[in-house]
């Protein structure tokens, strides 16, 4: 396990020229990538909370509704 932990460390130690040539569609890609996953987070995270706070006025509303037929 040692020699492969240095080995693993040696070779992302030693970097060299790629000299590759990456166009404007790699950053749009990455940006609609980048964009993609803070909406699905956030998506996410409304679902979570609006779902249950919806379902709990939607109980507040009927009980309250139920308290008013029973007075008229």
């Amino acid at each position: 396990m040692y020699k492969l932990t240095l080995i693993t460390l040696l070779f992302f130690s030693i970097t060299t020229s790629s000299f590759a040539y990456l166009g404007p569609g790699v950053g749009g890609g990455v940006i609609a990538a980048t964009m993609g996953i803070i909406v699905a987070i956030f998506a996410a995270l409304f679902g979570l909370i609006w779902f249950p706070v919806k379902r709990l006025l939607k109980k507040r509303r009927e009980k309250k509704e139920n308290q008013q037929n029973k007075v008229d």
